[in-house]
């Protein structure tokens, strides 16, 4: 088994933490074997921001996957960077509070996930991040939903318990949109 993640967006969108809680997730619930690599454009906040993740069962070989599996988009100059980066058969998970443009790939699956429409309906737009993980999680079934809210909790909750009750619902709601797009 060897899955791989695309997930990119601007600066402060929680790029990197979307791939970081994987990735963490992986090394201390699995058995499998991770690769995170991130990416920064020349700005910090408002630039380009992206990281690649391979899970496999064996030994990585390159951690820079391509073609991906799946891909997490949260801004209009993602998608047209990585669509065409994503496998036939694979999936395409667009923050589509954020994205407006339509993806031109065909073979894939595209699961639009409203994810800043829903972080502010729970209470803060940072969460947006989160849906689009359990989106993710939801659909693919990498990892269990369980242990990647323990790692919230872990990594996120440890500066900011009082958040997790928030997160929690963050990812729950992306959860069930992933899920639902199995059909």
């Amino acid at each position: 088994m060897e899955k791989s993640i695309i997930i990119a967006g601007f600066g402060g969108q929680g790029v990197m933490v979307c791939g970081q809680l994987i990735g963490y997730t992986v090394t201390e619930t699995t058995d499998n074997y991770v690769t995170y690599l991130p990416a920064y454009g020349a700005e910090q906040r408002g630039g380009t921001a992206n990281c690649f993740l391979v899970i496999a069962d064996i030994p990585i070989g390159s951690p820079k996957p391509f073609p991906a599996d799946y891909a997490i988009i949260m801004n209009n100059p993602s998608l047209d960077r990585f669509e065409r980066s994503v496998a036939k058969g694979g999936a395409i998970f667009l923050n589509s509070s954020v994205v407006t443009n339509e993806p031109q790939r065909d073979g894939v699956v595209v699961v639009n996930v409203p994810a800043g429409d829903i972080a502010v309906e729970i209470g803060n737009i940072k969460v947006s991040n989160l849906v689009l993980v359990g989106a993710l999680i939801g659909y693919s079934g990498l990892i269990q939903p369980e242990k990647v809210l323990e790692t919230v909790y872990k990594k996120l909750g440890a500066k900011h318990p009082e958040l997790n009750a928030l997160n929690k619902t963050a990812f729950e709601r992306g959860f069930e949109i992933g899920k639902a797009a199995v059909g």
